[in-house]
């Protein structure tokens, strides 16, 4: 099985960003490509983190949405 891999764009309130595959760190000058493999290896598993934190707050939230569209006593 292969390890899981952070999505296509900007990190969350970081100047960086993944696209095709690698990260750039992206400044009002212009952007250039993060090319030290530790903190390339820090910034994908931040990404995960981010990504898996995202799910779980929308999975938190869904059963939430779908038991308030249900009136109990059947009347809409």
């Amino acid at each position: 099985m292969s390890a899981p891999t952070p999505q296509q764009g900007r990190l969350a309130h970081a100047p960086v960003v993944l696209r095709g595959g690698r990260w750039w760190l992206d400044g009002g000058a212009g952007s250039v490509p993060a090319s030290d493999p530790a903190f390339t290896a820090v910034l994908d598993d931040f990404a995960l983190s981010m990504a898996a934190a995202d799910q779980a707050v929308a999975n938190l939230l869904s059963p939430q949405d779908e038991a308030s569209s249900v009136d109990p006593g059947g009347r809409r």
